[in-house]
């Protein structure tokens, strides 16, 4: 997986491959040209690569034009062809190969033909690298065609997503899987735990809790975790960028993971920041905040029932309940107000059945 300016990208053919496709078609073009002495014409800049190993593989003499035309804008095409560097050469009466990397919808093909037919050439050929037929829309013929692809985005070997990517040995195709990542929250006793892990499985999501995650680090001594570890011995508190770091790590354990669920994190605005950078970063982005809002009264006769069984002290004192339950609201409030400005705010009734509370969470995710 690699990431160009904000969007992931998925190996789908290797250089490999590649290079068996251009000894094909360099194959041919030595049989149809073997004693002739065409003119290529190398359509910049995608072709660059591909007529590199293509012309290394002719046999006898040629004359090599380029030609510098563009019909995308990012991942969109413009809908027309622009010239950049025109042709400078005399095509009365040559044999002329086009060499392009990739033939789409074909309106670049149709200049170029417009071009050599107006130019008076005697006989041309087209040689392209990747052919898309679901997208092609034109009548002329491709005579050499490396490879048959479906109507993806892609890049690599010449081909670019806003002038990255050329230089990549092999292909990439763009990821279009939209990944559900969310920040879930819940005051103590709202069931969190218990829905985190019937979302997760249900819309097959990581779900990452940041206690989980420090405790896994510090446990087995991991970089991060003896980082971490030293400023827990001092009493301090760990720096956001310690946690965006071990968040980072287990996100990158998933690469292909149909999103994240995020406990425990952020907590402040500044994490939140922090973490909208880190899946920037990741070609993705939170989807929602997803609140478990439950009555403080149902909260508190929960919990000190918990405690009856759990054995957690906290569980066990209401003043000590009712305080928690207060400093999460006070970190829930700042963070509403963040996600609200985004539209990313969804309140969610925490009380009832657990498959109503999860059919309610169900309900919001579809929607996203």
């Amino acid at each position: 997986m690699i990431n160009l300016r904000g969007l992931q990208f998925e190996e789908c053919i290797s250089e490999q491959k590649l290079l068996q496709a251009i000894d094909r078609v360099a194959a041919q073009i030595n049989t149809d040209f073997a004693g002739k002495e065409p003119l290529f014409i190398v359509v910049l800049n995608g072709a660059f690569k591909f007529a590199t190993e293509l012309l290394s593989r002719f046999e006898g003499t040629c004359e090599i034009e380029f030609l510098k035309l563009s019909s995308y804008d990012g991942t969109a095409s413009t809908g027309g062809v622009i010239t950049h560097i025109p042709l400078d050469v005399d095509l009365e009466d040559r044999e002329v190969i086009v060499v392009e990397d990739i033939v789409d919808s074909g309106n670049t093909l149709e200049k170029i033909t417009d071009m050599l037919v107006s130019g008076g050439v005697s006989k041309f050929r087209i040689a392209s690298l990747f052919f898309k037929p679901g997208s092609y829309t034109k009548e002329y013929k491709i005579h050499y065609v490396g490879l048959e692809i479906p109507n993806d985005f892609i890049v690599g070997y010449g081909l670019d997503y806003n002038g990255l990517g050329r230089n990549l040995n092999a292909i990439y195709k763009l990821k279009t899987t939209k990944m559900t990542n969310l920040v879930l929250f819940g005051p103590p006793g709202a069931g969190k735990g218990t829905q985190a892990s019937f979302l997760k499985e249900k819309y097959n999501l990581v779900h990452i809790s940041t206690g989980d995650v420090f405790r896994y680090n510090i446990k087995n001594a991991t970089d991060l975790g003896t980082l971490a570890k030293s400023y827990i011995d001092k009493g301090q508190l760990v720096p956001d960028s310690v946690t965006i770091d071990m968040l980072s790590a287990e996100v990158d354990k998933t690469p292909d993971a149909n999103g994240f669920i995020f406990d425990g994190f952020p907590r402040t605005t500044a994490q939140a920041e922090a973490l909208d950078a880190l899946l920037d970063n990741k070609g993705t982005k939170v989807a929602a905040m997803i609140a478990l809002e439950v009555d403080d009264e149902i909260l508190v006769k929960r919990l000190l029932e918990r405690g009856k069984t759990s054995g957690r002290k906290d569980d066990a004192d209401e003043s000590v309940i009712r305080n928690r339950i207060k400093v999460y609201y006070d970190e829930t409030a700042i963070l509403k107000n963040y996600y609200q400005k985004q539209d990313k705010y969804y309140g969610v009734d925490g009380v009832g059945a657990i498959d109503e509370i999860t059919e309610r969470l169900s309900a919001v995710i579809d929607g996203l």
